[in-house]
């Protein structure tokens, strides 16, 4: 299914682009979501949802597929499993921001929404009035605490690699070898080649490093850091879609007490002729 939502933010469109791509300081105002690791441009984490008495984690990661900063376009997907195997959730998520005024950014959040299990009972209309109010709740969080401190410009932290070189192998000075006086022998041309594949003496001067002798220099992984963060209370689902099942229940309710009243009188009407 798919979802379209909007809100708008009193930040300049350059900040609001460099805030809201930042995972990791907007993760405390999503509602139900907690951060727990970050490995490379990959972040994990739970989100906790409760439906009546029946509390479900949902645990997964989540990572950007296309940042556009001149357009101000970013595209992230998020998947996670329920941690009791009863549903999944999948989801491609796409804001898009755009300038209202110098001071002022609307971002239009799409997000096509794949969910099995508990919470898919809900249907397309109560998960629409469920991610509207959800939304609500993270930008009067974002308000309160992220856009109240002064924005950060992105930098970049790429470090460059040190280049590894082979370290040239121990070499002494070569030892000038002293021939007599004498006329020697010129040597025949088979001689020579004899001479020339017996390996060379360790004296014989320094000898290079090879290509082969270069080791690759080895890729480096990523590192997982831990996030600390406090434990959130789950979102209850009912409590944010009160409204639209009640829309859904109230017609339902209405018939079953039409049905009720009608039973009723006909039993009084029957009471009252076998009295007669």
């Amino acid at each position: 299914m798919e979802l379209v939502n909007d809100f708008t933010v009193n930040t300049p469109i350059d900040d609001a682009w460099v805030i809201l791509t930042d995972v990791e300081r907007i993760a405390p105002c999503l509602p139900g979501a907690q951060l727990e690791e970050v490995e490379g441009d990959v972040y994990r984490g739970s989100v906790k949802v409760k439906v009546g008495p029946i509390t479900a984690q949902f645990k997964g990661e989540a990572q950007f597929i296309e940042k556009d900063a001149a357009a101000h376009r970013a595209v992230l997907r998020a998947k996670g499993r329920d941690t009791g195997g009863k549903g999944n959730a999948d989801a491609k998520i796409t804001a898009q921001l755009a300038s209202v005024s110098p001071s002022m950014t609307r971002c239009t959040v799409t997000t096509d929404l794949n969910i099995t299990g508990k919470v898919a009972q809900f249907g397309r209309g109560a998960l629409a009035d469920v991610s509207t109010k959800l939304l609500g709740q993270f930008v009067d969080n974002l308000e309160a605490t992220v856009l109240t401190q002064p924005a950060v410009a992105a930098t970049a932290k790429a470090k460059p690699k040190a280049a590894t070189k082979a370290a040239p192998r121990a070499t002494r000075p070569a030892t000038p070898i002293e021939t007599p006086a004498a006329e020697t022998p010129t040597p025949s041309k088979s001689t020579a080649a004899k001479k020339n594949s017996k390996s060379v003496p360790p004296d014989s001067g320094p000898i290079e490093a090879g290509p082969e002798d270069v080791q690759p220099e080895a890729e480096a992984k990523p590192t997982i850091r831990k996030i600390e963060q406090r434990d959130v209370e789950p979102v209850d689902l009912l409590d944010a879609a009160g409204a639209s099942i009640a829309k859904r229940i109230f017609p339902v309710v209405v018939v079953v007490v039409v049905l009720l009243l009608w039973r009723g009188r006909r039993r009084r009407r029957r009471r009252a002729a076998a009295r007669s």
